[in-house]
């Protein structure tokens, strides 16, 4: 079997549509982050952007989400290999630009369907709160206690 293209090779040839479609729609990439400063390793928070979507999972101003939340993380495929790390071990994106297969679940391999994704539990839909919900802004330890590790099914 042939090496995959990785890199920059990965995202040859990929249209706006084709792009797009490699979203799982899992909402990972809406959350918080936490970047450890000695590591580098980041993680994920149980905290949502304010425009992610609870029910949808979609961001409720994604043509303006950059204006309108300037530390959103835009996912394109000019900001790689820079972004790679920000985005979680099975996205997609960052798979394909590792060279890796998408995973069964994937809906590019469910037929656009995300039940397989969700059943999985790769989604964050009721596994988050939005910012908004948030009593200020948390101090270290606070944010340390929203830390998620790996996710399981429901």
């Amino acid at each position: 079997m042939p090496d995959r293209p990785q890199g920059a090779a990965a995202f040859e040839g990929l249209d706006e549509s084709a792009w797009e479609a490699l979203c799982d729609g899992c909402g990972k990439c809406c959350l918080h982050k936490l970047e450890d400063e000695d590591s580098g390793e980041v993680y994920l928070t149980a905290v949502a952007c304010r425009f992610l979507d609870q029910e949808s999972i979609r961001c409720q101003c994604y043509p303006e989400r950059q204006k309108r939340q300037p530390a959103c993380l835009v996912i394109r495929p000019d900001a790689f290999p820079e972004i790679a790390r920000m985005l979680p071990h099975t996205c997609a994106y960052r798979l394909t630009w590792e060279g890796k297969p998408l995973p069964d679940w994937h809906p590019v391999r469910q037929k656009g369907s995300q039940v397989q994704m969700q059943l999985c539990g790769h989604s964050v839909r009721d596994r988050v709160i939005s910012e908004d919900r948030l009593e200020g802004e948390p101090d270290e330890d606070e944010w340390q206690a929203l830390i998620i590790g790996e996710w399981s099914p429901l």
